[in-house]
């Protein structure tokens, strides 16, 4: 679990493709010291397994399975990319965003952006059936950044992002056209859920028995 504050924006320094996955080294600021081989970081809003690290080089190194490549934008990342990086939530933490799982549910691309006084407004466009599951100022979690959703239509949304945001992540660097990891918040996502019925979950009864 997470809050969707970055706490760093880490450099991907190598790339090592497999027959269906890509491994990740990634240079950061974080207390690598602190690590544990195993633990859960959020790499661009997607959940990975640490399965290295090295303190010296204060670095770390990721796996991304296929199952993941498909699913989020993290195929598309290079070396030499920044990724907003954040830690699991430890008990007591303060929780100052939302709670973030770290499971994409889509990807969207920025389509538009301009300057909103001393922030930045960012319009995305996103699947019909993503965009059912943003509420009008929800949370969203984008590339692992906790925002607030508003202008939410069929297949767009916009988000502000204030000045404290655009200095501690890389989001008013993105160029119209990225792609980006997309989390809905997850109470929105429960109460469509409920709102689009459930199949019943009864047991049948036995055939022949009355």
């Amino acid at each position: 679990m997470f809050t969707g504050l970055v706490k760093d924006v880490g450099e991907i320094y190598e790339r090592s493709e497999g027959d269906d996955s890509v491994s990740f080294g990634i240079e950061t600021s974080l207390d690598v010291d602190d690590f544990d081989a195993g633990e859960s970081i959020a790499v661009d809003g997607v959940c990975l397994t640490v399965t290295e690290f090295d303190r010296d080089a204060g670095a770390f190194e990721v796996d991304v399975s296929a199952e993941t490549l498909r699913k989020t934008a993290l195929g598309d990342r290079r070396v030499g990319d920044g990724v907003h990086l954040e830690r699991a939530l430890r008990v007591g933490d303060r929780l100052g965003g939302h709670f973030v799982q770290g499971h994409v549910d889509g990807v969207g691309e920025l389509v538009d952006r301009r300057r909103d006084g001393d922030g930045w407004e960012l319009d995305f466009r996103v699947p019909v059936a993503l965009a059912r599951l943003i509420i009008e100022k929800g949370s969203i979690a984008v590339d692992g950044v906790s925002l607030t959703a508003y202008n939410v239509g069929e297949e767009t949304f916009t988000v502000t992002v204030v000045p404290h945001t655009s200095r501690h992540t890389n989001l008013v660097d993105y160029p119209v056209g990225r792609v980006v990891n997309l989390e809905a918040d997850m109470l929105g996502k429960y109460v469509q859920k409920l709102a689009d019925g459930e199949p019943d979950s009864r047991v049948p009864p036995t055939p022949g028995r009355h």
